[in-house]
């Protein structure tokens, strides 16, 4: 593992112009870099509507570092027990690489896990023998991560950086992977699916799952509400949540499938299966939108599975 890390920080060094909001923690937690500069428009207020209108990229990235910094903490209470500390879990649904084995054997590859919050299924990757780095946007969930990695002993390297801008050299990773992170929460999708086919190897493989683009034509409830149509699924306005100042505090980017079929293609990557996981009989738990009622009826989730050439 350390001379992993230490190629993957070789990596980092000689490509950090690509990264100027870089700002890395060791799995200890201790910061490597600082942190980006103050939002130039003002502090995040209190939540007052949500809307769908355009936001762009640097909005997007400052809204949702914030957001996911506020709320790692409750997230990882509300959710850490389902997701596991050391599992990789595809989506609500349940779907775990542990049955599904998207990924195909991993032992003894470098690993990247992109929106990887707090490194749980980097952290399985680890436990079965990859050489894994975790990395995430906020700050927050990868300190969630660090104390995770105390707590279990399962220790794997643990960064902060943006998946637009991965601060790692051409060639550098085996497979590329993320969970529900990264893709929903840029303004740009495909530059971060070049740049994972950018950090991967020929051969390798990127996985990625994603809110199914379905849901968005539906109200995200998880009632008899949520079954009824309300949307347009072509509309690709973003979701975003506001502040009484008009400041975006969160943001999500809705793509269709063609949409993620064609950022693919231009990635350099090949679609070699799309997974729709089914919601299993005997699961109950809902998790905000997803429910066993809707669940039954429509998919939740989409799972990505790519391969470069």
């Amino acid at each position: 593992m350390v001379d992993s890390e230490e190629r993957w920080t070789d990596g980092i060094a000689r490509t950090s112009e690509r990264q100027s909001t870089l700002s890395g923690v060791s799995p200890q937690g201790q910061s490597r870099a600082d942190r980006p500069e103050p939002a130039p428009d003002g502090p995040r207020g209190e939540f007052a509507e949500v809307s769908r209108r355009a936001t762009g990229a640097q909005e997007t990235a400052r809204a949702n570092r914030g957001w996911w910094d506020e709320q790692a903490a409750d997230y990882y209470g509300e959710h850490g027990a389902f997701l596991g500390d050391v599992d990789l879990c595809w989506g609500p649904e349940g779907l775990r690489e542990a049955t599904a084995r998207l990924l195909g054997d991993c032992t003894g590859q470098d690993v990247l896990e992109i929106g990887g919050g707090a490194g749980q299924g980097g952290r399985f990757l680890a436990s079965e023998g990859a050489r894994v780095c975790s990395t995430d946007l906020s700050e927050q969930m990868v300190r969630v991560g660090a104390a995770i990695n105390a707590r279990t002993g399962v220790t794997l390297p643990l960064l902060t950086c943006d998946a637009q801008a991965l601060p790692f050299a051409d060639a550098s990773f085996d497979v590329v992977f993320t969970a529900y992170g990264a893709l929903p929460f840029v303004a740009d999708s495909a530059g971060v699916l070049r740049e994972a086919a950018r950090v991967l190897r020929p051969g390798g493989r990127l996985v990625f799952s994603t809110t199914h683009p379905i849901r968005w034509a539906f109200p995200d409830v998880p009632g008899e509400a949520g079954l009824t149509a309300t949307s347009s699924y072509f509309d690709r306005s973003p979701y975003v949540e506001l502040d009484g100042a008009g400041r975006v505090l969160y943001a999500e980017h809705h793509r269709t499938i063609g949409d993620r079929v064609r950022e693919i293609v231009a990635a350099g990557l090949r679609l070699v299966d799309l997974v729709e996981p089914p919601w299993p009989d005997d699961h109950e738990q809902e998790w905000g939108g997803w429910s066993p009622l809707r669940g039954r009826l429509l998919p939740g989730t989409a799972v990505f599975c790519c391969v470069k050439d």
